[in-house]
């Protein structure tokens, strides 16, 4: 979530924030309304059901949610979001390089759209 959040920043100067999942109700669910994106990474895992927790949260206010998980998460979730994306199950310890490759997309993909060098970021 930080290193999504930081290449968007980085390259389409979209001020962005990661969060751990148990963080979210200490700051961040205050600025949750239809307008606001949340994306989350939620493999399905020993956390799973904590995150889906927030998930309902940011559903409840409204908030457009981008969730990226695995073939169990997309399946275990019942919950509607503007966009799911499923990868592969891995393990828990390689799960973060696997993780952070979508979020690193989706931020030069909302770079390109926007216009902005992502060669060369001012």
């Amino acid at each position: 979530a930080l290193e999504g959040a930081l290449k968007l920043k980085e390259i389409s100067y979209i001020h962005a924030e990661g969060y751990a999942a148990g963080e979210l109700k200490h700051g961040p669910i205050a600025l949750i309304d239809e307008n606001m994106p949340v994306i989350v990474i939620a493999p399905f895992d020993r956390f799973f059901e904590k995150t889906v927790s927030n998930m309902q949260e940011v559903a409840a206010r409204g908030g457009k949610i981008i969730f990226i998980t695995d073939e169990k998460g997309a399946a275990a979730s019942k919950l509607p979001t503007m966009a799911t994306i499923v990868l592969p199950e891995v393990a828990e310890i390689v799960s973060p390089m696997i993780y952070s490759i979508p979020i690193q997309l989706l931020a030069y993909h909302t770079a390109v759209f926007m216009g902005t060098d992502v060669d060369q970021p001012r």
